[in-house]
C-alpha cells in the first residue's frame, strides 16, 4: 500500500534533520536578495561527495565573478523519492522556496503542471550555450506548452555489467554478449551452480528504490518487448499491461523465484543501489547488474569505494531485446536538469549560476565526475570526456538504442504503480497476471480511462 503524504513527508523530514540539511532553509529564498539558493540531493552514503566538491568549485567561481553574491547550497540528503517529495514541499511556498533546484527528468513535467517550477526560455534566447545541448536533452526538459523548464547537465544509459573473474570461474567467455532474456537468466543460472555463495543476478525492484527500479529494471525488459510499450503517442494514451508487460514482470519474477538475485529484503531496500556500487560489485560478491553508465564515478576520483581495478574486472554488454528482435538492444536515458522554481525571489541571480555551471569547462568537469553521458555537443567532442573512464565510449554508443519515458505530469503515478507491481511478484504475493491485472486497474484510475490494450512484438497478441 503506498504510504499517505504526510506519511512520506515525514520520513523525508527524518532523514533531512538527521543530515543537518535544512540548517540553511530558515529564511526561505528571499531573505537575502544576494543569495542564491541552490537545493540538490545528496547520496545517502556519506562517502559519495563529487557532487558536493563540484558544486563547492562552482559556488566558489561564481562569488569571485559577482563580489558581493553568495551562493548558499542546500543539500537534501535522502533517497531520491524522498529527495523529490522533500524539494516538492520546499517549493510550495515563496518562505521555504530555494531559488534553483536540482530537477530528475521524469518529475519535471508533474513539478510544472503543479505550477512549482518557471519557464526559462527568456533566458535561454539570450544564451550561446543553448545551441551546443542536443535536441533530445532539450525536449527532456520541455513541457506539454512546448516551453522549457530546466537545464540539462548530462544524461544516461544503461546496460549489463558482469564480473570476468566470476565468468572465469563459471566457465562463462570474457566476452560475454547475451542475445535475448533467456541467455541472461542461463549465465545467471550457471553462476548460481559453478559460483555459490555469489549474487549472479541484480535487477532493481519494488517500491523502495523507486526510479532506479522502474525504469533501470523493468523498463529496461519492457522496451525489449515491442514499440511503446508504455505510453501509445499516435493514440495518446497510456498502454495496459498486456503479454510484454507480464513477459518483464516473469522475468522479475523468475530472479528472485530461483534466488538468482539478492535476497528479497535487500532487493527491496532503498538503498540497495549504493550497496551494488560499494559492496557487491567491488568486493566481488555480485556477478551481473543491470545498472546505469555511471557506476564507474563510485571507484575512481575520490569516489565512496576505491577501486582500481575495476576497469580490469567488469565489463559491460548491452541489454538485448526479449527474443533477439531487432534491433537487438535496449537501453533507456534520463538525466537531472537545473530548474528554477516558481516562487524563487532571486530567479535572475539563479539563472547567472546556472550560467556558470554550464561554462564548457564546468560542464565537462561534471560529466566526467558524474560519469554523465554528455548532451552538448562541445563536451562530447571534449578528449577529457572521451578519455574520462573505460567504457565511456561503450555507454555513449548504446544512445542509438535508447529510449525516454514518457514526459507527461502523470508519469510519476504511472512509475509508483509499475513499481507495486514489481514488488508483488517479487515477494511472491502475486503472478504476472494478477499483477499485470492490479497494475491496469490503476492505470486506469491515474490517466482517467485514457488507456489502449497492451500486447508485446513477440508475444503473438
Amino acid at each position: 500500500m503506498r504510504p499517505t503524504a504526510p506519511l512520506i513527508l515525514a520520513s523525508v523530514l527524518a532523514t533531512v534533520l538527521a543530515a543537518g540539511s535544512l540548517t540553511a532553509c530558515g529564511g526561505g529564498s528571499g531573505s537575502d536578495p544576494d543569495t542564491v539558493k541552490v537545493a540538490y540531493n545528496r547520496s545517502t552514503d556519506n562517502k559519495i561527495r563529487f557532487k558536493d566538491r563540484h558544486l563547492e568549485d562552482v559556488k566558489r567561481q561564481f562569488e569571485k565573478a559577482h563580489p558581493g553574491k553568495k551562493v548558499e547550497l542546500v543539500p537534501i540528503q535522502a533517497p531520491d523519492n524522498d529527495y523529490a517529495t522533500k524539494a516538492q514541499q520546499m517549493m510550495r511556498s515563496a518562505k521555504t522556496a530555494p531559488d534553483l533546484v536540482y530537477e530528475d527528468t521524469f518529475l519535471i513535467n508533474a513539478d510544472i503542471k503543479a505550477g512549482y517550477l518557471r519557464p526559462l526560455d527568456d533566458y535561454v534566447a539570450r544564451w550561446d550555450a543553448w545551441d551546443q545541448f542536443v535536441v533530445t536533452a532539450k525536449a527532456a526538459a520541455k513541457a506539454e506548452d512546448g516551453r522549457t523548464y530546466g537545464i540539462p547537465d548530462g544524461t544516461d544509459t544503461r546496460g549489463l555489467w558482469f564480473n570476468k573473474k566470476i565468468f572465469a570461474r563459471a566457465g562463462l567467455p570474457a566476452d560475454w554478449a547475451p542475445k535475448n532474456w533467456a541467455e541472461v537468466l542461463d549465465a545467471a543460472r550457471t553462476v548460481k551452480e559453478k559460483v555459490p555463495g555469489v549474487v549472479p543476478l541484480n535487477v532493481y525492484t519494488g517500491k523502495g528504490p523507486g526510479e532506479a527500479a522502474v525504469m533501470q529494471g523493468f523498463e529496461m525488459l519492457l522496451y525489449g518487448t515491442g514499440a511503446d510499450p508504455l505510453y501509445d503517442p499516435a493514440a495518446k494514451k497510456w498502454v495496459t499491461g498486456g503479454q510484454g508487460f507480464r513477459d518483464a514482470l516473469d522475468f522479475v519474477r523468475t530472479v528472485y523465484a530461483e534466488k538468482l538475485g539478492p535476497d528479497v529484503s535487500d532487493a527491496l531496500d532503498p538503498n540497495i543501489g549504493t550497496r551494488v556500487a560499494t559492496e557487491l560489485l567491488p568486493e566481488g560478491k555480485l556477478a551481473i547488474s543491470l545498472d546505469g553508465s555511471w557506476m564507474g564515478q563510485n571507484w575512481i576520483n575520490g569516489g565512496p569505494k576505491g577501486w582500481p581495478a575495476w576497469s580490469r574486472e567488469l565489463a559491460q554488454a548491452p541489454m538485448p531485446t526479449q527474443r533477439g528482435q531487432a534491433p537487438g538492444a535496449v537501453s533507456m536515458s534520463g538525466g537531472w536538469t537545473w530548474a528554477i522554481p516558481q516562487k524563487a525571489n532571486n530567479p535572475d541571480l539563479a539563472w547567472e549560476f546556472v550560467k556558470t555551471l554550464q561554462t564548457a569547462e564546468n560542464a565537462v568537469a561534471w560529466d566526467v565526475a558524474a560519469a554523465q553521458i554528455a548532451v552538448r555537443k562541445d563536451v562530447a567532442a571534449d578528449p577529457r570526456y572521451l578519455e574520462s573512464m573505460p567504457g565511456i565510449r561503450f555507454f555513449t554508443g548504446l544512445v542509438e538504442f535508447t529510449h525516454y519515458r514518457p514526459a507527461l505530469p502523470v508519469y510519476p503515478q504511472v512509475s509508483t504503480a509499475i513499481g507495486e507491481a514489481m514488488e508483488s511478484v517479487t515477494t511472491g504475493d502475486s503472478t504476472s497476471a494478477e499483477a499485470a491485472k492490479a497494475y491496469d486497474e490503476q492505470l486506469r484510475t491515474i490517466v482517467d480511462g485514457a488507456v489502449t490494450a497492451g500486447g508485446g512484438a513477440e508475444s503473438g497478441e
